[in-house]
């Protein structure tokens, strides 16, 4: 029962932490709109919307889309009810560890790798894709011949365009 109340452990911040902050809140609403839509328009996007409309959901990617648009109305209430709970600058897991718990904040964190990861990773993929479209696929075909990979679930030859720009990006940021 106490490993259970240590897991639910919230963090406890003061009058002077909650006002003191190196981050300000100078985005406005604007701002918050278009860095919304920028972060979903990736490269991906455009992959996945083709291949979701002519391999899956044809005419109904539209209400898959309405759907994922209602959601996310959601979940910027979600982070509206925190931030006025919190006034201070956060993430989710900022906002997790005050109001709910360690626990949570602890899977939410480690969520919230893993998304910048998986997202790294296939924007860097579908770039290569273009880059190797554009050269007329020299580079899948080099790789194809001298480094086939003949596993189930991963791609057809190893990418190293792409791990090079996720390895600059990285480097960079």
């Amino acid at each position: 029962m106490r490993y259970l109340q240590r897991l639910a452990r919230k963090k406890v911040l003061t009058v002077e932490q909650k006002e003191a902050t190196n981050l300000d809140r100078c985005l406005t609403v604007f701002d918050l709109i278009f860095l919304g839509i920028g972060s979903t328009l990736g490269a991906g996007l455009y992959v996945v919307i083709g291949q979701v409309g002519r391999d899956t959901a044809g005419p109904a990617v539209t209400l898959s889309f309405l759907i994922a648009a209602v959601t996310s109305v959601f979940a910027g209430l979600c982070y509206a009810e925190f931030a006025a709970r919190i006034p201070r600058a956060g993430s989710a897991y900022v906002y997790s560890y005050v109001t709910v718990g360690e626990f949570v904040a602890f899977i939410i964190g480690w969520n919230l790798i893993l998304e910048y990861v998986i997202g790294t990773a296939s924007v860097a993929r579908a770039a290569s894709s273009y880059f190797d479209n554009l050269i007329g696929h020299k580079m899948s075909h080099f790789f194809q011949e001298n480094m086939p990979l003949h596993v189930a679930q991963l791609s057809e030859y190893p990418d190293f365009f792409a791990l090079a720009m996720t390895l600059v990006l990285t480097a960079e940021f």
